[in-house]
């Protein structure tokens, strides 16, 4: 199994990092940077063992037959993965296409 990042997606990580931090959810870069990488390490390593359900229709501008998985990290906050899954030479692969937090999607889904 593998679990593959669109460019697009690590850019928002990257992105995100900042993000975090400007906005004061983090007093410091690094623990904002930090939140991140915990937060990519997580998805790749459990994502192919998490439950998930197919993403609702808003989601088809990621990509079609999508499905999604839940990723809590706080109580306040939840993050999103979606995703396709596929075969490549016999190997499973989870491509990972979007992921947003409870605070910005949860009403689309």
């Amino acid at each position: 199994m593998k679990v593959l990042i669109l460019p697009e997606v690590r850019q928002y990580f990257y992105e995100l990092s900042y993000i975090l931090y400007e906005k004061d959810y983090f007093g410091f870069i690094d623990s904002s940077e930090k939140y991140i990488e915990d937060l990519v390490t997580d998805i790749k390593t459990n994502l192919p063992t998490m439950q998930h359900k197919p993403a609702p229709k808003y989601f088809d501008r990621y990509g079609k037959g999508m499905y999604y998985a839940v990723f809590k990290k706080n109580k306040n906050t939840q993050w999103y993965v979606f995703f396709r899954i596929y075969r490549e030479n016999r190997e499973l692969i989870y491509q990972i296409r979007y992921i947003g937090n409870n605070h910005v999607i949860a009403q689309y889904l």
